[in-house]
């Protein structure tokens, strides 16, 4: 993360500082933190009513539901018995909150450092059932950014729940003078419906058990009894995980510097098989068959300054090897369905393709106009969020079809 962060100020700088006449300023992403006081957040869990979406996150499908998350706030119900007309049901309010996975009508969530339990038999009269105090330790998320605003938080009083990140011009000559400050503090299933998350997920239930990866952790969870999970060993995994995806008793995480591919035969401890170092780069990783699909995302502080797509031979789970690459330009979350790969390539739409030959791809189609962050390719339809808005689609013999788009502001 060191080294990360001072390859991209420098680099940012020195590109900025050409750009304008004076020489003096550049252009950089700075986050200003979000706080709460320690009371408010130990009680910041509630049901209300449906509300406009502040910054639209990952997305979670469960039975006739979608639950789309509003980042470091909480997450949206939405009711989609009808894909051509979803209808908003409520808004879960949950400081902190990136990520959600479901099973029996049971959802977790996680509030920061804190796991949350609620019961949503009752989709209209969903329940707080169980919170488990500092069982994800490490689970601070922080945003792609130059500078982190961190002065002037009260730690004794306040938590940091979130993120604002904005554009701002700054005097190169004073981010050159704070580095060394700003870099300290960023190193500082069975019978029962399971649901199912995108490639960005970081929770991920298998049978009795949920996994949820923070920065360098698995943590494992027994979730035999439903409403009362019980916090297991943490499995140190590795640097900057980022992303989790199950396939039969394999884990494969997703990191800025490679895929982790661990044996979970043995559900409460997962073991270690091997790794594929791609490099640096933000990535979430998906798997079919033999080989997993990675997006690596540059142009960020992950480190690369190329984004694409790698296909990894996993035939041997022991030796993973690079088959293929192709060239993206921001890829952020991919799914497949039978023979069709979807990639949300960020500002450059979704992109189709037919990945019968993976040293072939074939374009199947390019939908140009939208903003894509992830997707979700259930068994009927194709399930995208970007930009705060959500799209479904039919699939197609070598295509899709829109059913719906809803704007969730």
């Amino acid at each position: 993360m060191k080294k990360c962060i001072i390859t991209l100020l420098v680099v940012v700088g020195l590109v900025s500082c050409d750009k304008k006449e004076e020489g003096d300023f550049a252009d950089y992403l700075v986050a200003t933190p979000i706080t709460m006081s320690l009371e408010d957040f130990k009680n910041s869990v509630d049901i209300v009513a449906p509300r406009p979406i502040n910054e639209s996150g990952k997305i979670y499908v469960y039975e006739n539901y979608i639950f789309v998350n509003d980042k470091y706030k909480g997450v949206h119900v939405i009711d989609n018995s009808d894909p051509a007309s979803p209808q908003k049901v409520s808004f879960i309010k949950i400081a902190g909150n990136v990520d959600i996975s479901i099973k029996g009508n049971f959802l977790y969530a996680d509030s920061l450092t804190d796991l949350m339990v609620l019961d949503i038999s009752e989709i209209n009269a969903i329940r707080i059932v169980n919170r488990l105090e500092d069982v994800l330790r490490d689970n601070i998320v922080w945003p792609i950014a130059d500078i982190y605003e961190y002065d002037g938080i009260d730690y004794e009083n306040e938590i940091l729940v979130g993120w604002d990140v904005k554009i701002e011009s700054r005097l190169i000559s004073e981010v050159n003078n704070r580095f060394d400050d700003q870099i300290f503090l960023a190193e500082a299933v069975n019978d029962v419906q399971v649901g199912q998350g995108g490639s960005l997920a970081r929770f991920k239930i298998v049978n009795d058990y949920l996994y949820a990866v923070d920065s360098h952790t698995i943590n494992v969870f027994d979730i035999s009894d439903l409403e009362n999970p019980r916090d297991l060993e943490d499995v140190y995994a590795g640097f900057d995980i980022e992303t989790i995806f199950n396939r039969g008793n394999n884990l494969f995480l997703g990191s800025m510097r490679g895929m982790y591919i661990y044996d979970i035969s043995s559900p409460a401890t997962p073991t270690f098989i091997s790794e594929f170092q791609h490099g640096t780069a933000c990535d979430p990783v998906v798997v079919d068959g033999d080989y997993a699909y990675v997006t690596l995302r540059g142009g960020n502080n992950c480190g690369a300054t190329e984004s694409g797509l790698f296909i990894v031979d996993i035939s041997d789970l022991t030796s993973p090897v690079l088959a293929t690459s192709y060239a993206m330009d921001e890829p952020y979350g991919l799914g497949i369905k039978d023979n069709k790969l979807f990639i949300c390539d960020g500002k450059s739409g979704l992109k189709i393709y037919d990945k019968t030959d993976i040293e072939n791809l074939v374009s199947l189609n390019h939908y140009e106009n939208i903003i894509t962050f992830d997707v979700i390719p259930m068994n009927e339809s194709l399930i995208m969020i970007g930009d705060e808005i959500l799209h479904q689609y039919r699939y197609l013999d070598n295509d899709i079809e829109l059913i719906s788009s809803m704007n969730l502001n």
